[in-house]
């Protein structure tokens, strides 16, 4: 589920650039009429994203380093919900067989178990922010990576517009348009080198 909002996060982000390089690059003026479907000397191209992220070695990666880290999470969340809930039976049972010296020191007891509770749940809370944090940080990492290798590669193709595709947002495009392999290809290769 956390890597699904890291794709959502990353195909926003790769969408956000390409609707930015496309404002950048096609100034219209609002006083010419605009002729739809008819753009003359530009060259445009599209990057499948689901593609490109099932191949990104960069991506793949921090996609494992993320689940482990929330294996790990789960790990401490679970070890210590256990060791909660057997104070919690521990503490019932000295209770039905009236253990404890005094009313007061019951209520110590369960005192030290709802702050143990509230403990959990801000670990909890801690911990989820935490991923939270580190999968936008990476969202934006690997979107910026994406982004600068672009503009590096664009600089011998010359393209108007670099598209993102994902699933079913353009309607129709020509399959020669697709550059997805050869921006797969770049990435992984300077992902390589820069390790």
């Amino acid at each position: 589920m956390k890597t699904n909002k890291l794709i959502v996060s990353l195909l926003a982000g790769v969408f956000m650039l390409a609707f930015s390089q496309c404002k950048e690059n096609v100034a219209v003026s609002n006083t010419e009429p605009v002729q739809t479907g008819v753009i003359s000397g530009m060259k445009i191209a599209y990057v499948e994203i689901d593609t490109l992220l099932s191949k990104y070695q960069f991506y793949l990666d921090v996609t494992e380093e993320m689940l482990r880290k929330e294996e790990n999470s789960r790990l401490v969340l679970t070890e210590k919900a256990k060791e909660y809930q057997s104070d919690v039976e521990n503490f019932q049972n000295k209770l039905r067989n009236n253990v404890f010296s005094s009313q007061e020191r019951a209520q110590q007891e369960e005192n030290r178990l709802l702050k143990k509770q509230q403990d959990l749940q801000e670990l909890n809370d801690r911990l989820s922010n935490e991923l939270s944090l580190e999968n936008q940080n990476n969202s934006l990492k690997i979107s910026e990576a994406i982004q600068s290798f672009l503009k590096e590669y664009n600089v011998d193709k010359g393209y108007s517009i670099i598209l993102s595709k994902v699933g079913d947002n353009i309607l129709l495009i020509d399959q020669a348009m697709d550059i997805t392999n050869e921006v797969v290809v770049g990435l992984n290769d300077r992902y390589k080198n820069g390790k």
